[in-house]
């Protein structure tokens, strides 16, 4: 009996596959929640739902692929050229004890490998942090009316005084707790969005037609930010090599994979439920505002409504850790090749006011970096502009580039018969180029809006 109690009473703890899976699926559902249901009324929901069944079973490859290395040699060592998909539960940050894409990088590479991917994954992580704090301006300016001015100053505010102090935790599992109730809140908006719909009627403007394929006069253009969007939607692989470093009683390659079906299909679930209720409830084309906020602005008076938009709040908020700690481990990085120590020198390096000099560069770093997001914030008000194009310029590389390279290198470096022609390798190569692909057409078509033509 003592021992199932302590089973129950530990199965929700740091490290544990529940837990980590709900933190790695609140990294992944955030504000690419509300423009869900833009996209689909655009290009459809058939169109929509199959993005969504694609991205889900890429990011599941991808975080395999990334997160786990521990068997590389393990389980394929009496088969060098295993089924072609095989090579997907052995690969990422185990072996090599680096719990940040900089090391693996480094590992593999070369420092300015490491450098230039951490600086991609920053780029990605500061953006979708911005996104956090223009929900949050959105749904001030819903709730009060407020002008451009005293928005600005509520995120200013925001920033400082709750963004700061979240910023500063050393691990991302401390978040569990409130992750699990985060998306909850996100839930409560998706039943707030039936409820409209039920209340209101299906909107007018939408027949089986259009509400399967789209209205019609969809672009290339807008097809290829679709999908933008739905690479920014399960991108979650930034936080990925940390989670597998707090997984406990140590990590494995079984509970990766088990956390990584777990929140795909939680996000899936979700993604897929606004997608079809949204354009239900608030029409098709032109009828679709920037994000759900907006368009439960009619309603914003009814009690349900307004504490489902609170919580909204509330929960792009708390990803607003998982997301500034990537940042923190790439500027992590910078200072301790500029200062000439590895990863594991904290425990030697001086101590100022009872805490490392590595702890204390961390802080200001991370400090520095929620400014920095308080500033696009200010700037950018724009919510669908800003993730369609972090989707395809920083999560399209993060997500299908870096984890094949990273197989390549590994095969070639460890493998006597490295041949391009294997399975595993072609595979590899296949999933580079649709990474490849996603990158250069992608941001080439999330570009052209923000420029206007």
């Amino acid at each position: 009996m003592q021992s199932t109690k302590f089973q129950r009473q530990s199965s929700f703890r740091r490290g544990g596959v529940i837990p980590t899976a709900i933190c790695l699926s609140k990294a992944t559902i955030s504000v690419g929640v509300l423009s869900m249901s833009v996209h689909a009324a655009e290009v459809g929901a058939l169109y929509q739902l199959a993005c969504l069944m694609l991205g889900g079973v890429l990011t599941v490859l991808s975080i395999r692929c990334r997160g786990q290395w521990s068997t590389v040699f393990l389980v394929h060592i009496d088969n060098p050229y295993p089924k072609a998909l095989k090579w997907m539960i052995s690969v990422a940050s185990i072996e090599t004890k680096k719990w940040s894409f900089e090391d693996v990088c480094e590992e593999l590479f070369h420092p300015v490998m490491s450098i230039f991917t951490g600086f991609m994954n920053a780029c990605v992580c500061l953006g979708s942090a911005a996104g956090y704090l223009i929900v949050c301006g959105q749904v001030f300016v819903v709730i009060f009316q407020a002008d451009n001015a005293t928005r600005n100053l509520f995120v200013v505010l925001v920033g400082i005084f709750v963004c700061c102090p979240m910023a500063l935790a050393r691990h991302v599992g401390f978040m569990r707790h409130l992750a699990a109730l985060s998306v909850g809140a996100l839930i409560l908006l998706v039943i707030v969005v039936a409820w409209y719909m039920g209340d209101r009627g299906i909107d007018e403007s939408v027949t089986t037609e259009n509400f399967l394929l789209g209205p019609g006069g969809a672009t290339f253009i807008t097809y290829m930010n679709s999908i933008n969007n739905m690479i920014f939607a399960y991108n979650n692989q930034f936080n990925v090599p940390q989670l597998t470093g707090e997984l406990t009683p140590e990590p494995s390659r079984n509970g990766m994979t088990k956390v990584a079906l777990l929140s795909t299909s939680i996000s899936f679930l979700l993604y897929a439920s606004v997608s079809i209720l949204g354009v239900l409830a608030f029409g098709v084309a032109e009828n679709q505002k920037d994000s759900l906020i907006l368009d439960l602005m009619p309603v914003r008076k009814e009690i349900h409504v307004l504490i489902s938009l609170i919580a909204v709040m509330f929960s792009v908020l708390t990803c607003f850790q998982f997301h500034i700690y990537p940042v923190r481990q790439f500027l992590a990085y910078l200072v301790r090749k500029a200062r000439g120590r590895s990863s594991d020198d904290e425990k030697t390096d001086v101590v100022y006011f009872g805490r490392s000099l590595t702890r204390w560069y961390d802080i200001f770093c991370a400090l520095g970096s929620v400014c920095l997001v308080v500033l696009i914030a200010v700037v950018i008000t724009s919510l669908r502009a800003m993730l369609d194009f972090i989707g395809a310029f920083g999560a399209a590389y993060i997500s299908f580039m870096v984890p094949p390279m990273w197989i390549i290198a590994l095969r070639r470096k460890d493998e006597k018969n490295f041949s391009w022609f294997s399975r595993e390798i072609l595979f590899s190569v296949s999933f580079l180029a649709l990474g490849l692909f996603l990158f250069v057409f992608g941001t080439y078509s999330a570009i052209l809006p923000i420029l206007g033509l």
